[in-house]
């Protein structure tokens, strides 16, 4: 989105042709019949936009049973926003973005006016400078709407604190030391203080995510789960997200992989 904004930045009219509707298809179709990188992106898009009306046209119930299958389960599946942005997106996954912006910096003077972002003689080989890292990358597996809400369970993350854990006991010096600072009631045992470095750097990590923050964590803090049943301790940690600030509690049970039967 900031990618199109910058291009429809002082786009000139007669740039955008007849497709003033879409003012970055319009640009991309008039940049692909001077410039042959971007004439294969027209290509690619042709062919997304006739899969996604295809698919629009499937009578209900058919297109699912058909995805299954090992020919035609390659057709990608395009979000509403994908398809708002399909145009520097296919562009930035084919990792031709830069070196079409660069075109359009180059010869700017034929579709902005001299005032436009592009036509800048700093702004405009900067844009295309700063995209030369987003193109070399490997887009193979793209973040959905959802994917924030398929973290894994604490059991899951307990499993792999197992594994990693069988590998990383031998008494190695290599080994990565854990975040934060030792405990000051330290039994002075090097073994205790090791285990006590791998639990803390476990809890730490279980709490974190890509969308919250950790501004607290505090362990061994009790709660009731029950009138009739003792209190359990456990660790706690506060988080902060971009609208909300969320309680986390895990048990050391669970975190020590001995909960077994326990309710």
């Amino acid at each position: 989105g900031v990618v199109e904004a910058c291009l429809l930045h002082m786009l000139k009219r007669r740039a955008a042709g007849f497709l003033r509707t879409d003012k970055v298809a319009a640009l991309f179709t008039k940049v692909g019949k001077t410039y042959a990188v971007a004439g294969e992106v027209c290509k690619k898009v042709q062919e997304l936009q006739q899969q996604v009306e295809s698919r629009k046209n499937q009578p209900n119930g058919q297109e699912p049973l058909k995805r299954q299958g090992s020919t035609t389960s390659r057709t990608p599946v395009l979000t509403p926003q994908a398809i708002k942005h399909i145009w520097v997106r296919t562009a930035l996954i084919e990792k031709v973005l830069d070196k079409i912006v660069q075109y359009i910096v180059d010869n700017c003077s034929k579709y902005y006016e001299k005032e436009a972002l592009l036509a800048d003689p700093v702004c405009g080989p900067i844009l295309a400078s700063l995209l030369v890292g987003p193109c070399a990358l490997e887009y193979t597996k793209l973040k959905t709407a959802d994917h924030y809400w398929t973290d894994p369970s604490a059991d899951e993350l307990v499993q792999r604190h197992r594994i990693h854990g069988v590998h990383g006991r031998q008494d190695s010096p290599s080994k990565r030391p854990a975040l934060g600072i030792r405990k000051r009631h330290s039994s002075g045992s090097t073994s205790e203080d090791r285990c006590a470095a791998s639990a803390r750097e476990y809890v730490e990590s279980l709490h974190q995510n890509s969308r919250t923050h950790l501004l607290y964590g505090k362990n061994n803090v009790l709660v009731q789960p029950k009138d009739d049943l003792e209190a359990i301790p456990g660790y706690l940690s506060l988080h902060q997200s971009a609208d909300s600030l969320t309680l986390k509690w895990t048990p050391n049970q669970l975190m020590n992989g001995t909960l077994g039967d326990s309710e």
